[in-house]
């Protein structure tokens, strides 16, 4: 696997050098320079065609790595110095551009290809799935943020893509229920359903510490039992916040993080080439009964305080939300 460097056979172009990436069947660039050293190198990104059948050569970087990771590539190229590189797709000065930059480059650019709709603060009013079983939930109270109960196959907190699917979950552990599902074998399974998903978490709301001042039951034992775990599912973090506030700011922050990364992923992966990580996310868990008859009363549509509701208001709701 090998990254090349080619002389760029166009006389009028103010970039001297071709960059031919091994992904996606070979991504090709106009770049300024062979290499980003201490500062980052604009690419222009072009057709594969543009690759000349008899290119001239200026370097062939033997390659450990390049993959995909969102709206970015990373390259780490086999050798002692300067191994370390990353193709960013992002949006400056209004329009999308792509630059190459390694660890030592003065001024990062940030990975992102967003849709020309996309808000450029950030997410407002992030809606967040709470697990409709989750007792004393977080009320994310001192953020932007709107919950809705429904039942999650995985998780107790999730947010959904622009199609629907569950991009990401968080599950909630207070200690005791942390040792108890360690010792008995039911965060294991819980792990095996949270890497369904696309991104997943557990956050613990407790000090990490506070493991080892167990009496009931031996710390080491369920320090072993958390490090075989995050080696088996190493996608899925198990982070330790000191309180309940920290865990659920955490919680927030993961989430919204994960909600960009979801509006971004399909862009990048279309532009830039690879599966995307989206394509086998669930799709969104159904409304509850309580959601549904609050949506029909908020439209006129007659529903009962109490029971069942009748089949064409699920169909209206579904109606809808689909359209």
């Amino acid at each position: 696997m090998e990254l090349l460097v080619a002389r760029n056979p166009d006389p009028d172009s103010s970039l001297p050098y071709l960059i031919r990436v091994p992904l996606a069947g070979g991504l090709v660039f106009r770049a300024k320079d062979t290499w980003p050293r201490t500062k980052a190198i604009y690419c222009h990104p072009v057709d594969a065609d543009e690759w000349p059948p008899d290119p001239e050569i200026v370097e062939r970087v033997a390659l450990k790595s390049c993959v995909r990771r969102g709206a970015a590539i990373d390259v780490v190229a086999d050798r002692g110095r300067e191994q370390r590189s990353q193709i960013v797709f992002t949006r400056a000065r209004g329009r999308e551009m792509v630059f190459w930059q390694s660890p030592r480059t003065r001024k990062q650019a940030r990975p992102d290809v967003r849709l020309p709709t996309a808000r450029a603060s950030g997410i407002a009013g992030l809606e967040i799935v709470v697990d409709a079983h989750e007792r004393y939930p977080y009320s994310f109270s001192g953020q932007q943020v709107t919950t809705t109960k429904r039942g999650l196959s995985c998780g107790d907190y999730a947010v959904l893509g622009q199609g629907g699917a569950v991009v990401a979950a968080v599950e909630r552990k207070a200690l005791s229920d942390l040792v108890g599902s360690v010792s008995d074998g039911r965060l294991r399974f819980a792990l095996t359903e949270l890497a369904t998903l696309p991104r997943a978490a557990v956050v613990v709301e407790e000090r990490y510490s506070s493991i080892f001042k167990q009496t009931y039951v031996r710390p080491a034992t369920i320090a072993d039992g958390l490090a075989e775990l995050q080696v088996r599912w190493p996608a899925i973090p198990i982070v330790f916040c000191d309180t309940r506030a920290l865990a659920e700011e955490w919680t927030y922050r993961f989430l919204a993080a994960a909600r960009s990364w979801a509006e971004t992923e399909a862009v990048a992966a279309e532009r830039i080439g690879g599966d995307s990580a989206l394509a086998d996310a669930p799709a969104a868990p159904p409304p509850s009964t309580a959601e549904v008859r609050r949506w029909a009363r908020e439209n006129g549509i007659a529903v009962p305080d109490k029971g069942r509701l009748r089949p064409e208001v699920h169909e209206a709701w579904r109606a809808a939300h689909s359209a």
